[in-house]
């Protein structure tokens, strides 16, 4: 912690905002899901914020940033804290803003919602429902997650097979942002310009209210479809997303995974792969013939209200990043990547790839469209033999392999999924946080010299 601020003038500035500087308090929301990766946990364990404010207007944050940038205090953003980079921890202390009381869901419209950042995407996914519509897309997070915080440090997810990643057209359509100076503005940001602050950690701007397309809801089937071989599970998910099959999720997922689902017992078993789906009702007919015509069998296929009573985990819930969470519960040992497969999508690379490495990765690969195309993405999970093992195996994969990695192991934007400096969201930067005081670290293309020095 730092300790050369002013904080009994900065708590004083608040006019009663509501601030909490409790060591436990500030411990629980300087934190995320960071600890995936030992690498990060060894980096970002001991990183905390020294106040958290917790406004319930825009008004109220709007003077939050004015007392920021009069004090130069560093201002680190958070929602629900289910990110897996350390985006909301702050490396330099200061004040963390907990926009979750901004949680109003404004507007919903013919395919589209407009939406405080702070909602939880359960809530805004279920208020969507209400109306005949549903969301494009959430992380596998959906219980905790909001949407600001999706929207500043996702790229894609459950949804993302259907409707692209989030920067696809469509998806977001317009962002509010207040900026951090003496006196704050309020810019409002339309189509592609949402890209400014699309995955940008919040860095530059504070995003208050987002636009957010919706589609016609879909009462899905959750399913799982087990295979004799991982190399049949492949094909057949990449054969139902090619003949296009109207399915919202299409995961596989090895047998070795199967331990970590205990709550699934005999549905997957030890012994078979599977690959878990959210399939259009009138589609289930098509969905199990395909699975029957590549050798599989359907394990259990219910809606989402029959999930629940039954005990177990929605389909989107067995995919994505959750596969990582499972298997954290259970040993620790593991780690993980995010690997973007060339295309055309090739199983026989993944077998190469599973007799290379054996016990020391499991494999788990997401069907998913980016740009318009099919796009093949794993979220392995991996032994971990410390970093310079880990740099060799992202080394092989991309030199070997042909396939880029996301890494999840860096703080920073273009380290872990962008690989080069954002320009536009920079040059939004000096407009919407001009003394480089917002998440500083946590990119590379801010630097100390581009900061107003004016007080």
């Amino acid at each position: 912690m730092t300790g050369h601020r002013d904080w009994t003038s900065i708590k004083a500035a608040l006019n009663g905002i509501r601030a909490h500087d409790d060591e436990n308090y500030i411990a629980a929301r300087s934190r995320d899901y960071f600890w995936y990766s030992p690498i990060l946990n060894e980096q970002l364990k001991d990183k905390l914020g020294e106040l958290v404010v917790v406004p319930q207007t825009v008004e109220e944050v709007m003077h939050v940033a004015s007392v920021v940038a009069r004090h130069k205090v560093p201002l680190t953003l958070r929602g629900g804290g289910t990110g897996n980079y350390g985006q909301c921890v702050p490396l330099d202390g200061g004040i963390v803003m907990d926009l979750t009381r901004l949680d109003k869901v404004i507007e919903i419209t013919d395919g589209h919602v407009r939406v405080e950042a702070g909602a939880r995407i359960s809530r805004l996914d279920d208020a969507a429902h209400e109306t005949g519509q549903e969301l494009m897309m959430y992380p596998s997070t959906r219980q905790m997650a909001t949407i600001g915080g999706f929207v500043a440090g996702g790229s894609g997810g459950i949804g993302s097979l259907r409707h692209g990643m989030l920067r696809d057209p469509g998806n977001l359509t317009y962002a509010k942002v207040v900026t951090v100076e003496p006196e704050p503005q309020v810019i409002e940001l339309f189509g592609e310009d949402v890209q400014k602050v699309q995955h940008a950690y919040g860095t530059n701007g504070i995003v208050v209210e987002l636009g957010v397309g919706l589609t016609r809801a879909t009462d899905w089937i959750h399913t799982a479809a087990l295979f004799d071989g991982y190399d049949a599970a492949l094909r057949f998910a990449s054969s139902a997303q090619e003949k296009g099959l109207d399915c919202y999720l299409l995961t596989t997922v090895e047998r070795r995974f199967a331990p970590f689902y205990n709550k699934l017992g005999d549905l997957f078993p030890a012994d078979r792969d599977a690959v878990f789906a959210m399939v259009a009702p009138d589609e289930m007919a098509r969905f199990t013939a395909e699975a029957e015509a590549h050798g599989g069998r359907i394990s259990f296929a219910m809606s989402k209200p029959e999930i629940r009573a039954a005990g177990l985990q929605p389909a989107y819930e067995c995919g994505w990043n959750h596969t990582t969470l499972q298997a954290l519960k259970v040993d620790k040992s593991w780690t993980y990547l995010q690997v973007a497969y060339p295309r055309p999508f090739d199983p026989e690379l993944v077998l190469r790839q599973m007799a290379r490495y054996g016990e020391e990765i499991y494999w788990h690969h997401e069907m998913a469209r980016m740009h318009g195309e099919i796009q093949i993405f794993a979220l392995p999970l991996v032994r971990y033999r410390g970093e310079e093992a880990m740099y060799r195996l992202i080394a092989e994969l991309e030199e070997k392999d042909g396939c880029t990695i996301f890494d999840p192991h860096v703080v920073t934007i273009e380290d872990g999924g962008m690989k080069e400096i954002d320009g536009a969201q920079i040059e939004f930067k000096k407009r919407a946080d001009p003394y480089g005081l917002m998440n500083p670290g946590k990119t590379r293309g801010w630097t100390d010299g581009m900061a107003r020095t004016d007080t």
